[in-house]
């Protein structure tokens, strides 16, 4: 008997989909629990299994169709037989015989198209006799050799100066021909591109953003790394990277100053006693911004192993949905990019973004002296309904104060 397959409930406040790749063409056997189609919602992709065994009689949606949750996407026919491994139908093999179906018959051999002349046709271009001759129309001359009356000078001489007087049409000119090519392509918006720029959007209009700036000396970092990096790797299986001392310095910065961690609701202002770190990844699918629950009561190594499975689960758009929801505070690198300076835009509700750089090699005075030191820009863009010009510049300093010296972190100074 046929079963539907039907978009399932994707998670919280999730009423839309998006129809991802089939992986299964019509006609073609699956196995109960195998992947038939993806669907892609506002957080991440979902594979679909097949809930039966059975033969993929039909496809409703294709892909890149939008749909609701509940909505049959497909039919599996319970009574289909699994083929033998070398008769199984492919979708390419579909593909082309439906294409064979569908072409039309050659012209046969040697046929010429039709041609049809009116009576009409034959009057409506004049003949070459009718046609006058550039040599026909000649300049006035002084004397007319033919009978008729005479043509003085002193009567061509004003019809000369008539013709020349007559201004030349304007010429048009074409513009040149683009050299290139000229393609575009159009596709649709996917659900999490949609929502991406309906928050962005809300953000700027909602909140009153605003950013202050700052470099830090990375050296500090950069030797502790450096002499630290081959035992934690031997110890906790993944490298020591910035992140976890931005996170670190962050959530330090976030208990310093509680308004940059806080939320708006309504006419209150809701303070939060945890830090939950939000850190933007760039996932197969667009950025996506996993959370650390509680990043206060993380070590190095429990952020780092973190952001790394983020980061691999991230490229095969396999992170959960409760993964990205929530978070009181996020941590943007773009530096990973090659961005010198930017201003990050806040993730509603939340009422701070913290932007880091690329790492250059830059003179600075240290002790009167020019020195060459490696340093990064940071930006720390804040809602300046709930947070003052004054707290956002102490929470921005307190994290170059802690990166630019990190045993402070590990003492707690």
């Amino acid at each position: 008997m046929p079963v539907n397959l039907i978009v399932p409930e994707a998670g919280e406040s999730i009423s839309e989909v998006r129809i991802g790749a089939w992986h299964k063409a019509e006609g073609e056997f699956v196995n109960v629990e195998e992947v038939v189609v993806e669907i892609e919602t506002d957080k991440a992709a979902i594979e679909l299994p097949a809930p039966v065994s059975g033969t993929l009689v039909r496809i409703v949606m294709p892909e890149g169709e939008e749909a609701a949750i509940g909505d049959v996407i497909g039919v599996i026919d319970e009574k289909g037989k699994a083929p033998p491994a070398d008769s199984r139908p492919s979708a390419s093999k579909s593909s082309a015989n439906a294409a064979q179906t569908q072409d039309p018959a050659p012209a046969a051999a040697g046929s010429k198209p039709e041609s049809r002349v009116t009576p009409s046709d034959k009057n409506v271009r004049p003949s070459d006799e009718s046609v006058p001759d550039e040599s026909d129309v000649a300049a006035p001359v002084a004397e007319a050799k033919a009978p008729g009356p005479t043509v003085v000078r002193e009567d061509a001489v004003p019809a000369v100066e008539t013709t020349q007087a007559k201004p030349a049409p304007p010429v048009e000119v074409s513009p040149p021909a683009p050299v290139g090519s000229r393609e575009e392509e159009s596709v649709s918006m996917t659900p999490l591109r949609k929502v991406i720029a309906r928050n962005l959007v809300a953000a700027q209009q909602a909140a009153a953003l605003l950013t202050t700036f700052n470099e830090v000396d990375m050296t500090g970092v950069l030797e502790l790394r450096k002499r630290y990096r081959d035992s934690f790797l031997e110890r906790h299986g993944v490298k020591l990277g910035f992140m976890s001392f931005f996170v670190k310095a962050a959530v330090d910065a976030l208990q310093t100053v509680p308004a940059v961690n806080a939320r708006i609701d309504g006419a209150k202002i809701v303070y939060r006693k945890y830090q939950d770190i939000g850190i933007a990844i760039g996932g197969g699918r667009g950025l996506i911004v996993p959370v650390l629950r509680n990043a206060e009561s993380m070590s190095f190594a429990e952020i780092e192993m973190a952001i790394a499975d983020f980061a691999a689960r991230a490229a095969q758009n396999k992170v959960e949905l409760a993964e990205l929801q929530g978070g009181t505070f996020t941590i943007s690198n773009g530096g990973i990019y090659g961005s010198m300076l930017s201003t990050p835009i806040v993730n509603p509700p939340q009422s701070g973004i913290l932007g880091m750089h690329a790492i250059k090699d830059r003179p600075v005075a240290i002790d009167g002296q020019v020195v060459v030191r490696p340093m990064m820009y940071l930006a720390l863009t804040y809602d300046h309904r709930i947070v003052d010009g004054r707290e956002a510049v102490t929470c921005l300093r307190r994290i170059k104060e802690l990166v630019e010296r990190p045993e402070r972190i590990w003492l707690q100074l």
